[in-house]
């Protein structure tokens, strides 16, 4: 497979925007590296960000998003075959192809070549300060709770996905269910809920910096330059 281009990074950074961003500059479509935004009606509580995917009122193409119902389990394996298909049927029409996530399990896996042939990749990452990044992620964590995600929780619950599966998806799934489930009171919800993704945010920059010392290299961008400085790193690096 020809190269390819990774923008990850931890929760609540922005990746998605920015990708969609390159993605209209380059001729690119995306690749979600997100394990759990291949289910269908889990918009809120995975981050799907769709609007983002338009730009000046062009729709950039995605893929590994709304492909499975909710309580299908999902592994890597299953990802990196699905992700290996949709790199190849992008290159084949002449496309650009933007890996775009912040599951580095899922991504180092398809980089790797587990199973299979490895795939080259130019990364970028984006990181801020830690407290910036806390800061965003309570705000998007309130935003998300005011703006449908306990609904979303709740129409899953009611269209027979179990309180055990719930409870396997984590974070928000986990949390929400546990509030509506009455075993939480709202505030205690929100406070796990908030501590747990600050938690996230920690492993998955973990997990990259793990990368690095496996002989990944990341090109990082920082969080606090407007999109403008980011692309223009990137194009500069990649053009």
């Amino acid at each position: 497979m020809n190269p390819i281009i990774t923008i990850l990074g931890p929760t609540a950074t922005g990746k998605t925007r920015i990708a969609a961003l390159l993605a209209k500059e380059i001729d690119a479509e995306i690749i979600s590296a997100d394990s759990r935004q291949i289910y269908k009606r889990m918009d809120i509580g995975t981050g799907k960000d769709i609007e983002d995917y338009t730009v000046d009122g062009v729709k950039i193409p995605y893929h590994l998003i709304d492909i499975e119902e909710p309580g299908i389990v999902n592994t890597v394996f299953n990802y990196q075959k699905l992700a290996q298909q949709a790199i190849i049927d992008i290159q084949q029409r002449n496309k650009s192809v933007i890996l775009c996530g912040g599951s580095g399990m899922y991504i180092e896996a398809l980089l790797l070549g587990y199973q299979s042939t490895p795939i080259s990749s130019l990364i970028f990452g984006i990181k801020g300060e830690r407290d910036e990044v806390r800061r965003r992620i309570t705000l998007r964590l309130k935003e998300r709770l005011e703006n449908g995600m306990i609904e979303e929780v709740q129409a899953l619950l009611k269209e027979g996905v179990s309180t055990e599966q719930l409870y396997k998806y984590g974070l928000e799934y986990r949390y929400v269910m546990l509030y509506l489930t009455q075993q939480l009171d709202y505030n205690t919800m929100f406070q796990k809920l908030n501590t747990a993704i600050h938690q996230f945010s920690k492993r998955q920059m973990t997990w990259f910096r793990k990368m690095e010392r496996s002989g990944f290299v990341i090109h990082w961008l920082d969080l606090a330059w407007n999109e403008e400085e980011k692309m223009i790193h990137i194009l500069k690096n990649i053009l």
